[in-house]
Parts: structure tokens; sequence; C-alpha cells
């Protein structure tokens, strides 16, 4: 998993400032309606699929461990398409889609990070996520009749630490990748 990691550090990166674009975006605009919240965040959730399917794609003859990846950017695909074509969604609904996807993208960032911890120093950071993920969903399953603002500054500030997560993982698997061909 690692040579599929770091060789495609950059998409880690990409995908964190994905997060944190609509993290800001939410923030920036508090007042917008729930319509708009849906397409924003189907758009993202798309996206940040598409990229973890490639990702995981590009690199299946590297390691056995490329369906992790691959099943992060299905349910991403999944539940953006599915938001998409529910625009009359209530906000209850959308919560439980962000907090299921949260649960098990957690989980699974968790899980490939445990499968990172023999080849790379900085798991933690992907784990850390993981388990911000994980704990977002439960919290959001938690109180979902939390008001619209509060759900969203809870869903801008979930997405701007999950992308800094991110970000930090891409960037420290470069640095092991680049150690590593130093070494």
């Amino acid at each position: 998993m690692f040579l599929l990691l770091s060789r495609y550090w950059w998409v880690l990166v990409l995908r964190g400032v994905i997060a944190i674009l609509f993290g800001v975006l939410a923030f920036t605009l508090p007042m917008a309606t729930l319509a708009a919240l849906v397409l924003v965040f189907s758009v993202y959730a798309f996206a940040d699929g598409s990229f973890a399917i490639l990702t995981a794609l590009a690199g299946r003859e590297m390691t056995p461990n490329w369906w992790i990846l691959f099943l992060q950017g299905v349910l991403g695909i999944g539940v953006g398409v599915l938001t998409l074509f529910n625009p009359e969604i209530t906000a209850v609904a959308l919560l439980l889609y962000i907090a299921a996807w949260a649960i098990v993208a957690g989980v699974l960032q968790i899980f490939a990070a445990v499968k990172l911890r023999h080849e790379l120093t900085g798991e933690w950071w992907l784990a850390l996520g993981g388990i911000l993920g994980a704990a977002f969903g439960v919290a959001l399953l938690w109180q979902p009749a939390a008001g619209a603002l509060a759900v969203l500054w809870v869903i801008a500030s979930y997405a701007v630490l999950w992308g800094v997560m991110l970000m930090i993982g891409g960037f420290d698997i470069h640095r092991a990748r680049n150690h590593a061909l130093v070494s």
C-alpha cells in the first residue's frame, strides 16, 4: 500500500485541498439554501470518491490492499450520486448520509493506517484523520436534531480538519518516499 500511496501522494493532498475548499465555502455561505449545500456536498463527495478510485485502480498491481482506497471511492461516489438525485432531501436525511459516509470512510482510513504502520513513520496522521472522521459521523448520529446552522458549521469544520489530515498524510508519505529513494 505504501508503494501505491507514495506514487500518488499528491492525490491525498488534492483530496485535502478539495475538502478544505468545501469547508471554507460552507463557512463563508452559512445562509445558503439546503439545496445549494446538497449540491456542493454532492460534488465534493463525487470528486473525492473519483480521485480515490482512480488512485486505487492505478495502483492495483502495486498492492493487494488497493481495494481499501477503492471502497472509499465507491462510497464517496455513491453518496454523491444519491445526494444529487435526491435534492428534496431533508436536513436529517443529509445528516444521516454524511454521518454514515464519515463513519465508514473513517474506519477504512484507520484500517489503511494500520496497514501502513510498518512502512511509514507518520501513519498516525492517517489514523487520526480516520478517528476524526468516524467520531464526526457518530456525533452527527448522536444529535440529528441539531440546528441547520450548527450542522453546517460542524460539517465545514470536519471538512477542513479532514482536508488538513489528508494533506499532512500526503506530504508525510511524499517525504517518506523521498527518504526511501535517497537511502
